[in-house]
């Protein structure tokens, strides 16, 4: 069973997927739950299972997915990264269709720091001439 079994890492913003995959019947799990159930939205969810979509294994892989930190949207990124580092540890063929359509690349961008004697990050308090 160990050498069945698929692992990737996906990250964005301040989550973190670790995603289980292996050949079967396409139950997808996300934190213990159906994933219709952990995202509701469908945006979302096709956006986070887009890398099976993309390489046409939707129906034909199990797929576990502990995921933690930030909110849906950073959370579904993070799942689209781990399963397509996933696929590629499963069939390398499939890395230049994966990597073309950029599903391999970290999404790097964060929430900027709210600096002191700002509102937020870039918003300065009104100016006031007198």
């Amino acid at each position: 069973m160990a050498d069945t079994t698929y692992r990737g890492t996906g990250r964005r913003k301040s989550s973190v997927a670790r995603v289980i995959l292996q050949p079967g019947s396409g139950k997808i799990e996300v934190n213990g739950r159906d994933v219709t159930n952990y995202f509701p939205v469908e945006i979302v969810r096709q956006h986070a299972l887009s890398p099976l979509v993309l390489t046409q294994l939707s129906g034909r892989m199990d797929i576990r997915v502990n995921v933690h930190g930030g909110g849906t949207s950073g959370q579904a990124g993070a799942i689209r990264h781990g399963i397509a580092r996933a696929l590629i540890e499963y069939d390398s063929g499939l890395r230049g269709q994966v990597k073309q359509a950029g599903m391999l690349t970290r999404d790097a961008r964060k929430v900027e720091r709210k600096k002191y004697g700002l509102h937020k990050a870039r918003k300065a308090p009104q100016f006031s001439k007198r």
